[in-house]
């Protein structure tokens, strides 16, 4: 049976080879989505998205969905610039958010929740600048559940509540960063 593993040991190898090959071919091809190029002419993905302006998001005042639009409008403008705001701004990103809150699980005993969802959903359209033009509309959201750790611990239900609104909005702005960035690679 000696010649039988000295033929599987070289079928492995030929299968390495095979691996590294295709590899090596398709190494080339790969170029980094919110990276600088230096011989390329164009503008990358990074530069154009730092061409877009987020003005801020309407919501009520004095409500849960103001709190999230602002951390959504800084999410947003940290993503696509840094933070440091459109230079030369070409796009415009206009923003609509809604929040809701689902309890999944009651205490039957008291009736208040023991887990919760909290949802952020996003509606925006990228539109352009020079012709007013919308090119992009679409939508997005984010679920994410949270425990309260007793009826007796209203902060802690408050705390857990924030966080989770919180991770749902970077959740809903990294989504918007990443579906304007394939518009930009592809045009749809």
């Amino acid at each position: 049976m000696w010649w039988f593993e000295r033929n599987a040991a070289w079928r492995r190898a030929a299968a390495v080879a095979v691996v590294l090959a295709a590899a090596g071919l398709t190494a080339g091809c790969f170029q980094p989505l919110l990276g600088t190029q230096p011989s390329a002419a164009t503008d990358s993905v990074r530069d154009k998205l730092q061409q877009i302006d987020v003005p801020v998001i309407p919501a009520a005042k004095g409500q849960t969905v103001a709190r999230i639009a602002v951390a959504l409008r800084n999410s947003l403008q940290y993503g696509l610039n840094g933070a440091a705001g459109a230079n030369a701004p070409t796009y415009t990103l206009k923003v609509g958010v809604g929040v809701t809150n689902l309890s999944v699980i009651v205490d039957i005993t008291s009736g208040r929740p023991d887990a919760q969802v909290a949802s952020v959903i996003a509606n925006y359209q990228l539109i352009e600048i020079a012709t007013g033009k919308v090119v992009l509309s679409d939508s997005t959201f984010a679920h994410v559940d949270y425990d309260i750790p007793g009826a007796a611990q209203r902060f802690a239900k408050q705390r857990a509540e924030r966080d989770a609104e919180d991770r749902a909005t970077e959740v809903v702005s990294d989504a918007i960063r990443n579906r304007l960035a394939s518009y930009f690679v592809a045009g749809t």
